[in-house]
């Protein structure tokens, strides 16, 4: 599987959920036919065949040379994790309201216990385009995410009044069958969290955790989440959509 883009060589990171995601699409692509991505960082187009690889990419290193750089990966992520990422965005002025980059996004579900912050991320979501639902109670959450076609869900690891492994709603989520699971962006928030930490997301089966700190910078934090989500697997989504339509 290709790990570096094969324009400006920067590190493509895919999350467990996100290469699932990947390897059904190339399973399913057909002869001579290739699934194509976005580099998040340089965003020109790339097109991965049915091994996952994109043609002028380098490629793999093998017998001892392969063996000592696999060593020297497993001896570099042993000692720490890498750290968060800077949040030097959120300080910065933005100019107007990112329109129509989300495709296709009719709901989403806000559930947080209280009143003032759930309607201040239910504007911040609208903001952006999504028709939003608020709850208070995990029964009514988890009856509506069985009926309606939810796009994005932020979920606040508080809502239930316990811890999050705890949770039910939270616990829901993370048993949802993939081909269901794959379509939703979920967000974590709490106090526990730091913003934006891929790491923590992964962790916790949510595609971006928000720090409690960072709430009314909400908007900004989509902002920056939600387009780099987009370029990156909007594509991949469309192809799976495409998939099960055949």
């Amino acid at each position: 599987m290709i790990s570096n883009c094969p324009h400006c060589q920067g590190t493509l990171k895919f999350n467990a959920a996100q290469l699932e995601k990947i390897e059904q699409a190339l399973k399913a692509l057909k002869p001579g036919k290739r699934l194509p991505l976005k580099c998040p960082h340089c965003k020109k187009p790339m097109q991965l065949d049915a091994a996952g690889e994109v043609e002028g990419a380098a490629a793999p290193k093998k017998g001892p040379e392969k063996a000592a750089a696999k060593a020297a990966e497993t001896k570099s992520t042993a000692i720490k994790p890498p750290p968060p990422p800077p949040l030097d965005f959120l300080e910065e002025k933005q100019g107007g309201i990112m329109e129509d980059h989300v495709r296709d996004v009719p709901m989403a579900l806000v559930l947080h216990s209280d009143d003032g912050i759930r309607h201040q991320l239910g504007a911040a979501m609208e903001a952006l385009g999504y028709q939003v639902m608020t709850l208070t109670s995990a029964e009514e959450a988890i009856a509506q995410v069985g009926s309606v076609n939810f796009a994005s869900i932020v979920f606040h690891a508080g809502f239930e009044g316990g811890p999050l492994a705890e949770s039910i709603f939270h616990n829901f989520m993370r048993d949802m069958p993939m081909s269901r699971r794959r379509m939703i962006f979920y967000i974590l928030m709490g106090p526990q969290f730091t913003t934006l930490y891929d790491i923590q997301a992964l962790a916790n089966s949510a595609n971006l955790v928000v720090s409690d700190d960072d709430f009314k910078n909400f908007q900004l934090v989509l902002h920056k989440a939600i387009p780099y989500y987009e370029q990156l697997f909007g594509p991949l989504l469309e192809e799976l959509s495409s998939y099960g339509k055949g």
